[in-house]
């Protein structure tokens, strides 16, 4: 059998369409037409026809042989069809081999640390993603996640939502902590929605923590920087066993994310003004204590003005003199640098 590619469909849509069309007008080619000599102009889109079926010899008549145009549908089902089952055999067997390849990776992550590989890996940059999305891929029982701050872009989220969904509807369990700054971001909100609706449970918490992602209790991928471009991978079972019950201790003292009773809402702002009290007490720059509380700059010196209002002070000196006469201290705020947290 001929095999039909894009040549031959780029043949057929240009000079073999032009003499089908004529074959048409005039009811058939003659067999001696000097177009389809075997030195003719348009012997290719010819032999093409052919090929497909859209032209058959009529020799009825001894003195007017000639080739007759065919039904197309017969074409279409001598390409198409063979093409569909090649199609579909390849998608197939493209399924088998990612199914053996998971199986490998799968027994890979479990397999007992080798001298070799050792109970920590380095990932950098775009190989954090990638391995992060395998880990949730093959995450069966929970995922434990702590994300400070809400400046996940959109587009992270929106992602991070289609993965995250198909683990819970694999039945994973899947809980999550942010700062309580999270529940102004309208794209977070969104993601918070789309996982919660099937499961999943989101808390939230004025205290400054770092990320941490957990699959299962036996991986998990915690920052190595600063500035979050190098990560973690730790499977020694006592340090995930230690990370796990720091989650769970934060996850004791955090306030549902889709809690918005009055009094829930006021019992955030309390702790966030507490929060801010504790930083200007501290001595912290405005960038390292928006970070803490996990908001802008420019929402921070916000949080600033309004104790200055409250305390009817010009100028942080003033604040910081006038809350100490009053003994103002944030009792309400963790204790950021007590090593013990």
């Amino acid at each position: 059998m001929t095999s039909f590619g894009p040549e031959q469909r780029a043949l057929l849509e240009d000079a073999a369409a032009h003499l089908y069309d004529a074959a048409l007008a005039r009811g058939g080619i003659q067999v001696d037409d000097p177009r389809i000599s075997p030195d003719g102009a348009e012997r290719a889109a010819f032999d093409l026809l052919v090929d497909l079926g859209l032209l058959r010899l009529d020799s009825l008549d001894e003195g007017d042989a000639r080739w007759v145009p065919q039904d197309p549908s017969a074409g279409l089902t001598r390409v198409v069809s063979p093409l569909s089952q090649e199609g579909a055999r390849l998608l197939q067997e493209s399924a088998e081999w990612s199914r053996v390849f998971a199986t490998l990776s799968h027994t890979w992550r479990r397999a007992p640390a080798t001298s070799e590989r050792g109970p920590f890996t380095y990932l950098r940059e775009a190989a954090i993603g990638a391995f992060l999305a395998e880990l949730v891929d093959e995450c069966e029982q929970e995922v434990l996640t702590a994300q400070p701050q809400a400046g996940r872009d959109a587009q992270a989220l929106a992602a991070a939502a289609l993965r995250d969904t198909a683990m819970l509807e694999r039945g994973a369990r899947m809980r999550t902590l942010y700062q309580h700054s999270a529940r102004r971001s309208a794209v977070t909100r969104r993601y918070v929605d789309a996982v919660t609706r099937r499961g999943a449970e989101v808390r939230t918490l004025d205290e400054f923590f770092n990320r941490m992602i957990v699959c299962d209790r036996r991986v998990a991928v915690i920052p190595a920087s600063d500035d979050l471009a190098t990560a973690v991978v730790v499977r020694e079972p006592a340090v995930v066993a230690y990370l796990v019950d720091i989650f769970e201790r934060t996850w004791e003292r955090g306030r549902s994310f889709g809690n918005a009773e009055s009094t829930t809402l006021a019992d955030i702002a309390s702790e966030q003004r507490a929060m801010t009290i504790r930083m200007l007490i501290a001595g912290h720059p405005d960038a390292v204590s928006a970070k803490r509380l996990g908001v802008s700059p420019r929402t921070y010196a916000g949080y600033v003005a309004d104790l200055k209002d409250e305390h009817d002070a010009q100028t942080r000196f003033q604040l910081g003199y006038r809350m100490g006469r009053q003994t103002v201290s944030g009792p309400d705020a963790p204790d950021l640098d007590d090593p013990a947290r």
